[in-house]
């Protein structure tokens, strides 16, 4: 069974990955969690959040950047 984390008391940051002009194509991760890389809109800072492990962080990157995602 998955447990997900709690999010309440995560210190968020600005993907380094993030692009574009006046936060229109921004992210938030969190590195507090060893082995999962929650992500989440930073427009939306109290929409859903994206759990990925670590194996799946760089595919989602690469997805992001060329376009696939």
């Amino acid at each position: 069974m998955r447990v997900t984390p709690d999010l309440s008391t995560a210190r968020w940051r600005t993907s380094s990955y993030s692009g574009g002009q006046q936060g229109e194509a921004c992210v938030e991760v969190c590195n507090d969690f060893p082995g999962t890389i929650p992500v989440r809109d930073s427009k939306d800072t109290t929409g859903p959040v994206l759990m990925l492990n670590d194996s799946a962080w760089q595919p989602f990157i690469d997805g992001v950047k060329d376009g696939s995602l």
